[in-house]
């Protein structure tokens, strides 16, 4: 039972949000202290702060289930899962921040206040249960990456990567503001228990087959899935290498949150076939992009889009009691989002000033030159592919099995010989850091405590998810009931 008085008790259930805004406030007061031209790095360790007290107010929130806000935010087990998840992606983002500013030699403050700003929304987008709130709480994590997406303001390509991801990002939301809309002319509420009301009385006609469908296409972009998936090469290639790991991880587990939300909270229907082309182009197209790609930044980025639909076959398996489907799209959502942050702050490190080395030629001889950072890259490439004692393993196992419960033996096929191909271009990048020889002219710089904490976090909690994953599954499997009740 709660101990808090009513006007306390809202409070409560938004405590993470809140703990991350007076931090990112902070920061933006805090930056015009400092002198002109020196290191935000005390900016960096504010936020650093700010990004752990959420995970721990994450753990106070946990023991105050129930509504805020006129039954706009819920609390529950899947809520409390994605801030968790989301809390670790900004921590380990704002950690691998620390060298990365200062080789590229951006000292901008607000830097890390948009990364603690963007974060809120990402929260709030798993726990709110109103649709205008969720596109609120879109907006505020969608601006906030627009903006870092820029950052690297002496290079082209990083405004182009920003222009393209705001134009078409609105675009998007567009889709999906004007679904809500149709759903509310629909149904006559935009809360989702509401409309999961009005659509199980069978009182809705077939506008709500549109808006869930409009819906899926502004999710959909959020999410790097096919067809909606072109923008992700480009802007993962021009933005700053931490960004596009808060962006990969996120932003997208808390997109794939909300999609949760609406197609089995508000029980929306008429998205089992778009789900399902989706997820296979999205598996298909996504591998075959990587195939040809010499660019390690884009290679990884047509990978998002292939794991993005490996996700999406999970929302297909079954919706009884075992809640095993929905169990299995959580469980591979967080540990997507730890292994691919970890590529992306080896990335980030090995980038060297204004990101000259991020061709896969530039990782030969690696294994020599810097043989921690090519294990660490390793482990997050075996588990992205799907070795055994990895977090991906397990991710694709439960998404796999989830689907076969469900008899898409189809889907199934086309999800494993994806992962056939995937294999190749992982294994592509592991071959070259360890059986090439290496370019003089790529220098390692030296190992800073910031990156390898912020890298050994990511491969402890893969190998973790990987061999010890039954209480990560356990609270996923009870977040899943959750929100199928």
């Amino acid at each position: 039972m709660n101990q808090f008085p009513p006007p306390f008790e809202h409070y409560v259930r938004i405590l993470p949000e809140l703990v991350l805004t007076v931090f990112g406030i902070l920061v933006m007061l805090a930056d015009p202290l400092l002198p002109p031209g020196k290191s935000r790095k005390p900016l960096g360790v504010i936020a650093l702060i700010g990004a752990i007290a959420a995970v721990f107010a994450t753990c106070v929130q946990s023991r105050y289930y129930g509504s805020a806000f006129a039954d706009m935010i819920r609390v529950d087990t899947f809520s409390i899962f994605f801030h968790y998840v989301v809390g670790f992606v900004a921590a380990v983002v704002i950690l691998a921040s620390f060298e990365y500013l200062e080789v590229q030699q951006i000292r901008f403050g607000e830097y890390y206040a948009l990364i603690l700003f963007g974060s809120v929304g990402m929260m709030l987008m798993s726990s709110a249960v109103e649709l205008v709130l969720i596109f609120i709480a879109l907006e505020i994590s969608s601006i906030a990456t627009y903006v870092l997406a820029g950052f690297r303001r002496r290079a082209a390509i990083s405004a182009e990567s920003s222009l393209k991801y705001f134009l078409l990002g609105s675009f998007a939301t567009a889709f999906f503001l004007y679904g809500i809309a149709l759903m509310f002319g629909a149904t006559g509420s935009t809360n989702v228990f509401a409309i999961a009301e009005v659509l199980k009385g069978g009182k809705a006609g077939s506008l709500v087959y549109v808006a869930t469908a409009l819906m899926f296409v502004g999710i959909g972009f959020k999410i790097a899935a096919a067809p909606f998936h072109v923008w992700t090469p480009d802007v993962y290639e021009g933005a700053p290498s931490p960004v596009v790991a808060l962006m990969s991880t996120g932003p997208k587990a808390a997109a794939f949150a909300v999609l949760l939300r609406i197609l089995f909270g508000a029980a929306t229907p008429g998205w089992f076939w778009l789900v399902w082309i989706s997820a296979a182009l999205s598996m298909t197209l996504g591998n075959i992009g990587a195939l040809v790609q010499n660019n390690v930044k884009r290679m990884l980025a047509y990978s998002s889009i292939a794991h993005a639909g490996y996700l999406l076959v999970a929302f297909l398996g079954p919706r009884d009691s075992s809640a095993l489907g929905v169990s299995a799209a959580i469980f591979y959502a967080a540990t997507y989002a730890v292994m691919n942050v970890g590529a992306f702050a080896v990335v980030s490190h090995l980038a060297a000033a204004d990101e000259r080395y991020v061709a896969i030629d530039d990782y030969a001889g690696l294994g020599r030159r810097a043989p921690w950072l090519a294990a660490m890259l390793s482990i997050f490439l075996l588990s992205l592919i799907g070795i055994p004692v990895t977090g991906g393993f397990l991710a694709k196992f439960y998404v796999f099995t989830a689907a076969m419960k469900a008899n898409l033996v189809g889907l199934t096929i086309i999800g494993v010989v994806n992962s056939g191909i995937a294999a190749y271009y992982y294994l592509r990048l592991i071959v070259v850091m360890y059986m090439r020889d290496g370019h003089e002219d790529a220098p390692i710089l030296p190992l800073r405590a910031s990156v390898a904490v912020a890298v050994a976090i990511s491969a402890a909690a893969t190998l973790y998810l990987g061999l010890w994953p039954q209480r990560v599954l356990d609270y996923a499997t009870r977040g899943a009931r959750d929100l199928l009740q």
